[in-house]
């Protein structure tokens, strides 16, 4: 693949600082109250649900746009929940609900969003990896 753009991030761990290369991204991390950290500090699993969401809703406008559909006041929610134990590791699970408009809750806005999931690169590197639930609300 000849990529179109690379990201580069450091992290020092759960209980640390992430930091792109560029100084954009810098931000606290800490592992959830849930997961026996102190909650101080943003988390693996909300920085992927971020990137999953943000990216998702620009593949749908992109395949809005190719069907002469209008999805500017869409938008998508990432839940991303982590689970497993250290003996036997750890894996993720995503839900993707996507509110879209009155006009789109017909057959065209499913057909939209199922096209987004087969386009978006989050979509296709976590696909067969870790279950991805579809909610159009």
């Amino acid at each position: 693949m000849d990529a179109l753009y690379t990201a580069v991030a450091t992290a020092s761990g759960r209980d640390g600082r992430a930091v792109s290369s560029d100084g954009r991204l810098d931000l606290p991390l800490a592992p959830p109250r849930e997961m026996g950290g102190s909650g101080d500090g943003t988390n693996p699993e909300q920085l992927f649900a971020a990137g999953y969401a943000a990216c998702f809703a620009s593949a749908l406008a992109a395949v809005a746009r190719k069907s002469r559909q209008d999805v500017k006041d869409v938008s998508v929610t990432a839940e991303v929940g982590i689970g497993g134990n250290l003996e036997q590791g750890f894996g993720l699970a995503v839900v993707l609900r996507v509110e879209l408009p009155d006009e789109l809750q017909d057959g065209t806005g499913k057909e939209l969003v199922e096209r987004a999931h087969q386009v978006c690169p989050y979509s296709n590197a976590t696909r067969g990896n870790i279950p991805v639930e579809l909610v159009i609300e």
